[in-house]
Parts: structure tokens; sequence; C-alpha cells
């Protein structure tokens, strides 16, 4: 699924899946090629369904994809230009929101010596 990540909706889709560690857990383990979801099962000692959710919210929001083997289904994360525009994006939100907050931080500084 290809996913605009300078959408706000997509960027909170990525991010909801970057906030459970499980998921942090997984794409660890992606980060070192590709993994079937028993392979997966055994590194994280869960049952299989509860890693085949977390891999679906990883495949929804864009970061990993599958492939058919047979029976078999390997998991492997998207290409890293996906992980970087995610990165920039987040960055690029924490900028505007430390501009906001030191705007508004300077505006109550003016507020108060206007009431001294």
């Amino acid at each position: 699924m290809a996913m605009n990540y300078c959408d706000a909706d997509a960027l909170a889709t990525v991010f909801h899946a970057l906030s459970e560690p499980t998921r942090l857990t997984i794409l660890r383990h992606l980060s070192r090629g590709e993994h079937r979801v028993c392979d997966l099962v055994k590194h994280l000692d869960l049952a299989q369904s509860t890693v085949s959710k977390h891999l679906l919210c990883l495949q929804n929001c864009g970061l990993v994809e599958c492939r058919a083997e047979g029976r078999a289904s390997w998991f492997s994360l998207v290409n890293c230009e996906k992980l970087g525009a995610v990165i920039r994006a987040a960055m690029e939100m924490l900028k505007e929101s430390d501009r906001i907050l030191s705007f508004r931080a300077h505006q109550r500084k003016d507020e108060e010596g206007k009431l001294s």
C-alpha cells in the first residue's frame, strides 16, 4: 500500500503503529532481514495470532510488506526511503510544534509584562 507521509492521517497511522513496543521489536527483527511469521513467533514468544495482528498493522501503514512462498509468508521492511520520509515528516512536525510553543511562550511573557 502506497502511503503519502505528508498526509496527517497517514502520519497518525504510522505513529500509532510505532507506539507499540512489540511492533518496534518486530521492526528491529525485520531490519536484519526477511522473517516468516513462525520465526517471529519464536523470537517474540507470542501467539501466532498476536504476531499476525501486529504485522497487519505494520503492513497497513506501509512499513512492512509480505511475499508468499508456498505456504509461508515472508515479511520484510519496505524500502528505507519510506522510513526516511516518516522521520523527515516527524521532524517537520516537531519543528512546527517548537515554533508554536516558542511563539506562545513569547506571547505569555508579553501579556505578563503588560499586566505588571
